[in-house]
């Protein structure tokens, strides 16, 4: 980019700047703040200049969109031929109320179904089950038997769609719905278009085995059955979305979140491979899931660094031919956890900015959370908001009409490569205790979020950090506003229903099928095939989960 004489020239030129004219600047305002960090603790110089990437490679580090190592974007038109896929989460009380709500929100531009489950179903847990008392579609739509699945996808061409599933201990039981439901309509499951989370790593790390009552090993077990199922005759689904989500909703920064959820792809990869599957057939097959938060450039930075390790990692470690296998496909979900209570339109701003960074940084999905959120399920009002502020930023703002505009950049190339860096010494570490899965039984993982958690928490605590409105520039106001709520009614209604099918099924197939799951199990089988058998006589997903237990626990 420049010859030695002109590097030294700019070097001599910014010692110079640094020395003398910043520094009568401090002296003359001592008050100013001179050192700035990332939230993953980056120190931030004040100026960026091509000394910062003197050791940058245009080709072997940058290069085209769509061209190894993918830095720039994974499409060669990225934005330009079709925006990324617009999702909004969506899941409430009982299925029917979710499936209006989809409705709703393709009538306000989304471009993708994106379901959440509540809390039980996450879990494996009917509707009646005492434990699931007070909890029934609260956090996400409830699902019994494939019976509320008819009823949550009713009159959707599900080979005409893509679905995004969101759940993970349950979610081998719940594809298999997804896939049976399909099969009664008469369509083929190998048209079937989607995605399932199904990632219990980074999961088991965020909850504990409290999240799903199974030890880790037999979760990681029913998530690669899921996953080996899929790649062989699922050609459309993605059967594993890594989820750096949850760690960074727990308290980890932009670098752990980056770090984990590669670290956690390399571990899906191995396991994957153990089955006999080719790295060029895995490959492709897997996607990940990011939050965006507050800190737009290290963001945006994140991303891209993302995309160039995963190349990397695919090509250099585990030798893959095909280019699809070094492309990171992902999702990004706007974090959650930075939305505040008080003065709650301030989210809106939040959200946006967030947003802008997903996009700037080459997303290929994106979910914009809602300002009420901090309060309760999202609102019609405020969903819709969410959904056009994706569409302002694709339609208004400029920004899709160029790959990676902020590629070149001096600060941005630097603090690509800081980031990289950063992440590859965390990936070099989980590697030596002998990958992620055993990183997290030793509680590694957990307890350097938890120290990213603390320190969040107290720089916000002592105004260090300043989250506007919460911290600073507070307002006594009376909040007005129309919250979302989920009635007792949505839990009673859901429970008579199920106890109405335990009453009507064929009790008898459902004994021999849970039995033969039970075999299956002990025999090494993969449980898919066994679970679509199951959920087509109307098994519920406690019965299922309860055979699962069992056996695994």
């Amino acid at each position: 980019m420049y010859d030695k004489e002109k590097l030294k020239e700019i070097k001599n030129n910014e010692v110079f700047w640094k020395n003398i004219i910043v520094q009568k600047w401090i002296e003359r305002f001592p008050e100013i703040k001179n050192e700035f960090k990332t939230s993953s603790g980056i120190i931030l110089k004040n100026v960026y200049t091509p000394i910062d990437i003197v050791n940058l490679d245009y080709s072997n580090d940058l290069s085209f969109p769509a061209i190894y190592p993918f830095t720039r974007g994974i499409y060669p038109n990225m934005y330009r031929g079709r925006i990324w896929t617009i999702r909004q989460v969506t899941g409430f009380g009982k299925a029917e109320e979710t499936s209006e709500r989809l409705s709703f929100l393709d009538k306000a531009g989304q471009t993708g179904l994106n379901i959440v489950f509540d809390m039980p179903t996450h879990h494996g847990l009917d509707s009646d089950d005492p434990i699931a008392e007070g909890e029934v579609g609260r956090e996400g739509v409830a699902i019994d038997t494939i019976k509320d699945m008819e009823d949550l996808f009713d009159g959707i061409p599900l080979d005409q769609v893509s679905t995004s599933l969101i759940t993970i201990g349950a979610a081998p039981i719940l594809l298999a719905m997804y896939i049976a439901i399909a099969e009664k309509r008469g369509m083929k499951s190998e048209n079937l278009a989607g995605t399932i989370q199904n990632d219990s790593i980074t999961a088991f790390a965020v909850t504990g085995a409290e999240g799903s009552g199974i030890r880790l090993d037999p979760l990681i077990r029913l998530a690669v059955d899921t996953a080996d199922y899929c790649i062989r005759y699922m050609p459309k689904w993605y059967p594993l979305s890594i989820v750096g989500y949850h760690i960074r909703e727990a308290g980890a920064n932009a670098v752990q979140e980056l770090a984990f959820t590669l670290a956690s792809g390399i571990a899906y990869v191995k396991e994957l491979l153990k089955k006999g599957l080719d790295i060029d057939e895995i490959g492709p097959k897997i996607t990940f899931f990011f939050g965006a938060h507050n800190n737009f450039f290290e963001e945006i930075a994140k991303f891209r660094a993302a995309r160039r390790m995963w190349a990397r990692i695919m090509k250099k470690w585990f030798h893959a031919k095909d280019i699809r296998s070094m492309v990171l496909k992902y999702h990004v979900q706007t974090c959650g956890c930075t939305l505040i209570a008080p003065q709650p339109e301030t989210n809106i701003i939040r959200t946006t900015i967030q947003a802008l960074a997903a996009i700037l940084g080459g997303t290929n999905s994106l979910h914009t959370n809602s300002m009420d959120e901090a309060f309760a399920l999202p609102s019609e009002k405020a969903s819709r908001i969410a959904v056009r502020t994706q569409q302002i930023i694709a339609h208004e703002s400029g920004v899709a009409e160029v790959c990676d505009p902020l590629g070149g950049s001096y600060f941005i190339e630097a603090l690509t490569n800081e980031v990289e860096k950063e992440a590859y010494k965390y990936i070099e570490r989980i590697e030596d205790m002998g990958g992620m899965i055993e990183a997290v039984k030793k509680e590694y993982i957990q307890n350097e979020v938890a120290k990213s958690a603390y320190k969040y928490q107290k720089d916000i605590e002592s105004e260090k950090s300043i989250v506007v409105g919460l911290n600073k520039y507070q307002i006594d106001e009376k909040l007005e506003l129309n919250l979302f709520k989920i009635g007792r009614n949505y839990e009673i209604r859901q429970i008579e229903n199920l106890q109405k099918i335990r009453k009507t099924r064929d009790n008898l197939k459902v004994k021999e099928v849970l039995s033969e799951i039970s075999d299956g199990l002990h025999k090494g089988e993969n449980l898919m095939p066994l679970l679509i058998k199951a959920v087509k006589t109307y098994a519920t997903i406690g019965e299922l989960m309860g055979i699962l237990k069992k056996d695994l626990i």
